[in-house]
């Protein structure tokens, strides 16, 4: 008996060792990977995989401040870009929930006197890019000097009289379309796009340093500050003519809140998962012709595995969560530079532990 439980025991530290040995290989291999970031002199990245709900890998790589010399950690912000899409199909989906809006309503509905060809556009079409509606980007003048925000964006859209096609007949990535929902999101809950979010997701999911930046109301903690590479090195450039523009790209965000609202999507904290399910379903033309976009998600299929996902990319930023829900298994990748490849760098990180089933 006593030899038996000895062999049990040397198992046991032999399974171990391997184990650990095989854990260390994989971190030697994903800061390979990130090698480009990590640098103690240069803007960098805050890196988390996360599996069956557990961290099973956390690094943060060089300075979300090259002025003040500040390094990345765990709770830095980073402006999430269009990762914020998410939180606004969210938004949106919630006062569905509360019976306050339904997927067919038209944008005419809504903003009684929004032009004719609202009337085609329904909550469904912005949320899965097929309304045509006009880039508020190629709308703002060479000679502007100060910031657009969603007011703004809804008005021009006021403005215009046409889309760029027949709403629902193809898909096209639209900024727009979130900046209206964010304006949706406030003229029928009667609230700020920033305090909705915060009272029905942040403050429930217990994200305590995630927020809809506003400049002069509200203030972003251990802020990481966007970099762009020039011939001279890395210069500061965090904010653009759009950056003020909350639906379609104005959160900011640490990797640790980004955990809790990837755990969030299992339960049904925040909605039901039917609307959830609903968001990760690939969405239809007016022919039946599937789109590879959601609520809010990107959809794809990587090597054999259904993905949902979501890059976002802005001046002095690039950021990707990336989702495979049947293994449990999530990449979120924040940073804060112009330059890389997200969604390429997820996809190699995830080779390395899709054999980990």
């Amino acid at each position: 008996m006593k030899i038996f439980l000895t062999s049990i025991f040397i198992l046991f530290i032999i399974i171990n060792i391997s184990f650990a040995q095989n854990m260390n290989d994989k971190t030697k291999i994903v800061n390979s990977i990130l090698s480009e970031y990590n640098n103690a002199n240069s803007p960098g990245a805050a890196l988390m995989i996360i599996k069956n709900g557990k961290i099973i890998f956390e690094h943060c790589y060089g300075l979300s401040n090259l002025e003040e010399n500040i390094p990345i950690k765990p709770i830095t912000n980073f402006r999430l870009a269009s990762l914020t899409k998410e939180f606004t199909a969210t938004a949106i989906m919630i006062l569905i929930k509360e019976g306050k809006l339904n997927f067919d309503e038209k944008l005419t509905d809504i903003f009684h006197n929004f032009p004719s060809y609202g009337n085609s556009i329904t909550i469904k079409n912005l949320l899965n890019h097929t309304s045509g509606l006009i880039d508020y980007e190629n709308l703002i003048p060479d000679t502007a000097t100060i910031q657009v925000n969603d007011k703004d964006v809804l008005e021009m859209m006021m403005k215009q009289d046409s889309t760029y096609f027949e709403p629902g007949t193809k898909y096209q990535y639209s900024n727009t379309a979130y900046a209206l929902l964010s304006q949706i999101v406030e003229k029928i809950s009667g609230k700020s796009f920033a305090n909705f979010l915060k009272e029905n997701i942040f403050v429930p999911l217990q994200m305590n340093s995630t927020l809809a930046y506003e400049k002069g109301i509200s203030e972003v903690s251990n802020r990481a500050f966007g970099y762009s590479k020039k011939d001279s090195g890395f210069i500061r450039t965090d904010q653009s003519l759009t950056s003020a523009v909350l639906g379609d790209g104005g959160i900011y965000t640490s990797i640790e809140d980004m955990y809790k609202w990837d755990q969030s999507l299992y339960t049904e904290k925040i909605l039901s998962q039917k609307f959830i399910q609903a968001s990760f379903t690939r969405g239809a033309l007016n022919n039946g012709e599937k789109i590879d976009y959601g609520f809010g998600w990107h959809l794809k299929t990587y090597k054999k595995h259904e993905v949902v996902y979501h890059t976002g990319s802005t001046i002095g930023f690039r950021n990707i969560i990336y989702r495979i829900p049947n293994l449990k298994f999530t990449i979120i990748l924040l940073t804060n530079r112009d330059e890389g490849d997200t969604e390429k760098i997820a996809e190699e990180i995830c080779d390395v532990y899709l054999n980990d089933k």
